[in-house]
């Protein structure tokens, strides 16, 4: 069958009739292949990173000599010249593939553990008769098995299993199968398994996060059941509230009312005909209202010490963002009074949640206007660079200072947020070092150590930025991350006297 191409890089269209049933035929059977051919190089990068892992513990046994005590400023720490080593290789590999490090050292030993543990799956891996997605099913299941009788006989069914079925069925019999053949019963499991609940968020995009947590299924699930009533019954409420219709204005004699009462009760109203909720909003604003307002039941203390805690943020605003904020028309959009553009920028520039997770403008001006603490990042307004750091209540200056330059950890692919690193100086304070911005960067504690107690060495070029050499001899540039600014090069208008004819909003 003669195939023609298009232009501009398009589709290539079939030049004659054609049966679709044959060409889908080899469609699939191409992509079958293709899939078979992922798999096995998938194999291969499985196969190298526990290579990479044996290189580490070979690193590990020529290091320990000379580098087995534990690093200055970590007293007390449990020193592990093996894992330092593990770091190091995982660092060497992340940064040449532009990886976290993190990920790699956990991927690397994700490939020891299959290649150790579980032949049969790698073998199949292997020959592209599973995917990778199949293998990491088995292995997560198959983990907790300590006896090799037991788990070979496991991995026997569920790779068989998983040569004829998608990776979603063949987890429903791996669960069954591991947990067919755990030795001890699932009640003490679990209460271990209790010991590992937690919380974290996810950043997303547009301005969003992912509140994720780790509980006992039956609190998980009794937590959503119990949302999913209180949504229910809201919007049932809700929705008997909007056909009886809006309360007559009580003309009773009485005190005035304020303009407050009459907010609420306009807000009460507007409630009751506009409110068109999904249950998955409904149940997302019910969680928000129960944690952010809610008092804790069995927890507090005595005198309510935890239900008068409010959460916290802390959030970098550009100084134009907020002098602007009341005066901007919207992106896009010359502000009111100055219909030509020349006086403000047009584009409002979104602020940042601890550096790193953008908000937008109208939720930073709030919470700047709420919050006795946050802190104020001036940032230059053409080139980004963080030129001041002040704060409502007086401080440690420099600490603030490289906090808002550096908001995350400045080993490359490393996203620890600022309030979680420690201050150090890139040439020792020990032999000279000075306490200044050009000589300190905010590290994670495991690039801190990294760094003092590896092969790997930094050295700052000047501005902030950091030269990283690998063990390898790669060298790795890492610039401060530039700060939420105006980015459509706009200048503020500045009168003749070169001043600002406002005070800022702070």
């Amino acid at each position: 069958m003669e195939i023609t191409g298009t232009e501009n890089g398009r589709t290539p269209q079939p030049a004659a009739a054609f049966d679709p049933l044959h060409v889908l035929d080899g469609l699939v059977s191409t992509l079958e292949s293709v899939e078979s051919a992922i798999a096995g190089l998938q194999a291969l990068r499985e196969y190298t990173l526990a290579i990479a892992s044996k290189v580490a513990e070979v690193m590990a046994a020529e290091d320990k000599d000379d580098r087995g005590a534990a690093p200055a400023g970590f007293k007390g720490a449990r020193w592990d010249a093996a894992e330092l080593a593990h770091r190091a290789v995982a660092a060497e590999i992340a940064t040449a593939t532009r990886a976290n490090d993190r990920t790699i050292q956990r991927q690397m030993g994700q490939a020891v553990e299959l290649l150790d543990r579980f032949p049969l799956t790698f073998q199949a891996l292997a020959l592209g008769r599973i995917s990778l997605a199949h293998a990491r099913v088995i292995q997560d299941a198959g983990t907790a098995l300590e006896d090799a009788a037991a788990l070979s006989s496991y991995e026997s069914v569920v790779v068989a299993c998983a040569e004829q079925q998608a990776p979603g069925r063949v987890r429903r019999v791996a669960v069954r199968e591991a947990e067919n053949a755990q030795p001890e019963p699932l009640t003490g499991r679990h209460e271990r398994a209790c010991e590992e609940r937690r919380i974290w968020v996810t950043p997303l995009p547009d301005g969003m996060a992912e509140l994720c947590a780790v509980l006992p299924a039956a609190v998980a699930y009794g937590i959503h059941d119990r949302l999913t009533q209180m949504a229910k019954a809201h919007a049932v409420a809700t929705a008997n509230q909007a056909s009886d219709g809006p309360a007559a204005p009580d003309t009773t004699d009485g005190p005035a009312r304020s303009n407050d009462e009459r907010t609420i009760d306009q807000r009460t109203t507007d409630q009751r005909t506009t409110d068109q909720r999904t249950t998955d909003q409904l149940r997302a604003d019910l969680l928000s209202d129960l944690l952010l307002r809610g008092a804790p039941t069995w927890h507090d203390t005595r005198d309510g010490l935890l239900a008068a805690i409010t959460a916290r943020v802390d959030v970098t605003v550009p100084v134009l963002t907020l002098i602007n904020g009341e005066t901007s028309a919207g992106a896009g959009h010359p502000a009111e009074g100055d219909p030509a553009g020349h006086g403000v920028p047009t584009t409002q520039v979104p602020a940042e949640l601890d550096g790193r997770h953008p908000i937008d403008s109208a939720t930073a001006r709030t919470i700047a206007g709420q919050a006795t603490a946050w802190n104020r990042v001036l940032t230059d307004p053409i080139t980004g660079a963080v030129l001041a750091v002040d704060r409502y209540r007086p401080g440690e200056d420099l600490k603030r200072l490289l906090s808002a330059r550096d908001t995350r950890c400045r080993f490359p692919g490393c996203g620890i947020k600022a309030r979680e690193l420690d201050l150090d100086h890139t040439y020792d304070a020990a032999l000279g070092g000075a306490t200044e911005t050009g000589n300190l960067a905010g590290l994670c504690r495991r690039h801190h150590m990294l760094k003092h107690h590896s092969r790997w060495k930094l050295r700052q070029t000047g501005a902030g930025v950091l030269e990283w050499t690998s063990p390898t001899g790669r060298k790795h540039t890492d610039h401060p991350p530039i700060p939420a600014t105006d980015t459509d090069g706009a200048k503020p208008a500045v009168p003749s006297s070169g001043r600002t004819t406002d005070p800022p909003p702070f």
